[in-house]
Formats: C-alpha cells, structure tokens, sequence
C-alpha cells in the first residue's frame, strides 16, 4: 500500500489515497489487532469505554486529514503523507484492539460494537460528503489514478465512493459481529428461554 504509486506518482488523486487510506484502517489495522501478541492487547480489565474513546479519536483523525487544508498539505509534502497515513494506522489499530479486546464480556462487546457502528456512521456520511457533493473540495486539476485521467470532480466522487464501499461496510460488519455475538452469548445464559 505505501510503498506503490498510490501515494507515490499518484499522491494528488483523492481516489488513490482513499484506496491506501481504506487499505490501512480497514484491511491492515484489524488484522494488525487480531494478530498483536497476548501480552500487547487490551483485556478485560480494560475500561468499558475505551473502544468508544478510540473511536473519537478515530473520528478526528479521520475528518481532520480530510480536510481540504490537510489534504492540501499531505498532496505536497511526503513528511505530510507519511504522517497522515501512521496517524490512519496508529488509531485504527487501537479502535480494532479495543473493540475486540474483550468479546466474550458483554459490556466490552456492547461498547465495541457501538464504537465500530459510530465509525461505520462517520465513514458513511464523510463518505456521502465526498461522492455526492456538487463541487470538488479537492484541487481543480486533473489528476492521474490507476492510469485513468480524472478531473477533480470525478477522483474525489469515486474517492468517496471506495469510502463508503470499504470503510462503511467493514466496520458496519465488525460492529454487527459484535452485536451477534452479545445476542448469541444472551441465548445460552442459564435461564434463557431459548438455551439450547
């Protein structure tokens, strides 16, 4: 992911960071989490709000490197790319861990799956900003991504469009996970009516 041409030769293109941006929070990051030693996770001592916290602190990241400022600055300068893409690292590791540091606890369940379902929401409506907005937020000029030439228009719609594709969905699905995991661990509760 970073060392290609997404944020090489193609740094201008929206689409192309996107896709990096996705790559990194949404496909590496939870496998990061899953993957860290025992020693390194959160457990069940953790507080019950710590996945909510790493969420915001997502959420800020996230919409604070989108801005057009930000996004300006991280096209012109590699020690700006390079930041933006370990802060996307660095808080979505720590948003995968602690939601999932503690599955089998319902309070810690329910606070992760609230904390990736409030992510999935915020990726969704930055997402909808992107792809449905009338005009470019995002440079005038024409930009070049997988070999397609694009205006601005056009890279930061299907900017957008990656966003909601990925982002939305996998969090959205570890989030449910989550949740189906709280529903399921409800049901073989001594006394459940519907104890198997």
């Amino acid at each position: 992911m970073w060392l290609g041409p997404l944020l090489g030769s193609w740094r201008e293109s929206l689409l192309a960071g996107m896709v990096a941006h996705m790559g990194i929070v949404a496909i590496a990051a939870p496998l990061i989490a899953l993957g860290l030693p025992t020693a390194w996770r959160f457990g069940p001592s953790m507080p019950a709000a710590l996945p909510v916290v790493a969420s915001l602190v997502e959420l800020f990241a996230v919409w604070g490197w989108h801005a057009p400022a930000m996004r300006a600055a991280a096209e012109a300068s590699m020690a700006v790319t390079v930041a933006e893409q370990i802060s996307f690292l660095v808080v979505g590791v720590l948003l995968w861990s602690t939601s999932f540091a503690a599955p089998g606890e319902r309070m810690h369940a329910a606070s992760g799956a609230a904390a990736l379902l409030l992510t999935s929401i915020h990726m969704t409506l930055l997402g909808a900003l992107l792809a449905l907005s009338p005009r470019p937020l995002y440079g005038a000029g024409d930009v070049t991504c997988f070999g397609i030439v694009l205006d601005a228009g056009q890279d930061q719609q299907l900017g957008g469009v990656v966003m909601l594709a990925v982002g939305a969905v996998v969090y959205l699905a570890g989030g449910l996970l989550l949740v189906s995991g709280l529903t399921h661990s409800g049901d073989r509760e001594p006394g459940s009516k519907h104890q198997l």
